[in-house]
């Protein structure tokens, strides 16, 4: 039997920056790579805004009601991917005090 986990608390709303035009000239795929990437950046920023602090608590069912959850369409399994690969902790590292 699965414990419920405390609720999610509401995400804080920041300002955000005013968007700029993309430079123009570039391919396609850079476009689209791009936005995969800032998308991507979005979702890790809202897990870990959630408590999930290591790749192996972002499934893709947790990503992707997370994004419906900030409004984001939702990612594919690329993104996904992408979304943990942002969130990796290296184990060598021992700035985590808990």
């Amino acid at each position: 039997m699965a414990v419920a986990g405390p609720p999610l608390q509401e995400l804080p709303t920041f300002p955000t920056l005013p968007k700029k035009r993309m430079p123009a000239g570039r391919p396609r795929e850079w476009y689209e790579s791009h936005n995969r990437r800032l998308k991507a950046m979005r979702l890790a920023i809202a897990l870990l805004n959630s408590g999930a602090y290591r790749p192996e608590q972002a499934s893709n069912r947790r990503i992707r009601s997370t994004a419906a959850r900030i409004g984001v369409r939702p990612p594919s399994d690329i993104t996904c991917r992408m979304v943990r690969s942002l969130i990796r902790t290296d184990r060598t590292d021992h700035t985590d005090r808990r």
